[in-house]
């Protein structure tokens, strides 16, 4: 009996142990459950927080500047008030800067003489030579007829030479254009021509120099009366070519002259004169005869008579 007994009491325990067991493992399977919804509770509540947080942060407002214009203390200075003018347009060439350019100067290939005493100028090539004075004087000279005037009187007021490397290797001895002026002679005097006359002796043949042609030439308003010679001496020959004018009471010659026949080692080839003659006749139609200035004459005042002071 006491067997059976204590055979069932063990088993009615048993079973209790077991209901206890089930009933904590319930519990605590209901505890781990609840811990889990808990902490998924707590982590959803902080992210709201912080959501919340950072919105608040992001819609703070900014801070003022120190700067305010409101906050600034106004000048104490009086603000004067310019009217306003309309808008001027700039001019473009005034702004616009100035272009530097090179400016290459070409130089004349004439040059001018003027001779205020004698009122003559012309123009004359820039490369040829030009001799005044004693020089001039001593050109003209040089010449088997150094002036063509009927009477003597003449004095050389200048020359133009032509270079001799103008016509390299030739038969030119000279060539020049020169200015004489002759103050005794009328205007009727003034239109003739001397005879020329050899310088040196005649040739052998006894070829005499060729009888002077008349004729007139204009140059602007100017009419002037010309003549041509022709001299010879040996193998040297010159031929001229004078023009008379009568101005300022006075008789101008302008005279070209071209001498060939100079012997050169190389056998210099013959010149052709008319071509060098048209050269000096283009410093002849550039003369003009300009009036010669008038001394000035002071008249003298008469003396006064002495005052006799009333007595």
């Amino acid at each position: 009996m006491n067997r059976s007994n204590l055979f069932r009491n063990l088993s009615v325990r048993t079973k209790a142990v077991r209901n206890n067991v089930a009933t904590l493992e319930s519990v605590a399977g209901d505890k781990v459950s609840f811990d889990k919804t808990a902490s998924t509770l707590v982590f959803a509540g902080l992210l709201l927080v912080c959501s919340i947080a950072v919105g608040c942060s992001s819609e703070k407002p900014k801070p003022q500047s120190t700067t305010n214009p409101s906050l600034m203390i106004p000048s104490t200075q009086p603000v004067v008030a310019t009217p306003t003018s309309a808008p001027v347009a700039p001019a473009v060439q005034a702004s616009a800067k100035p272009v530097h350019k090179k400016v290459v100067r070409k130089v004349p290939t004439t040059v001018m003489y003027a001779d205020e005493k004698s009122g003559i100028s012309f123009q004359y090539p820039r490369r040829f030579a030009l001799k005044t004075g004693e020089d001039a004087d001593k050109l003209v000279s040089s010449g088997a007829v150094p002036m063509d005037f009927v009477q003597p009187g003449g004095a050389a007021v200048a020359a133009v030479v032509i270079p001799e490397s103008t016509y390299p290797k030739s038969d030119l001895a000279s060539a020049f254009f020169n200015v004489s002026v002759n103050k005794t002679l009328t205007a009727e005097q003034c239109g003739e021509f001397s005879v020329p006359q050899i310088k040196a002796s005649a040739p052998a043949d006894g070829t005499a120099p060729a009888t002077p042609q008349m004729s007139k030439l204009m140059i602007g308003d100017m009419e002037l009366k010309s003549t041509e010679t022709l001299a010879s001496d040996g193998s040297r020959e010159e031929e001229s070519k004078y023009y008379h004018a009568f101005e300022n009471g006075s008789c101008y010659e302008f005279a070209l002259k071209v001498a060939t026949g100079i012997e050169t080692d190389e056998g210099g080839k013959h010149v052709d004169r008319e071509e060098v003659f048209k050269r000096l006749e283009k410093i002849l139609a550039t003369v003009k005869i300009n009036p010669a200035p008038v001394p000035e004459v002071t008249a003298s005042a008469p003396a006064a008579a002495p005052v006799t002071p009333a007595q």
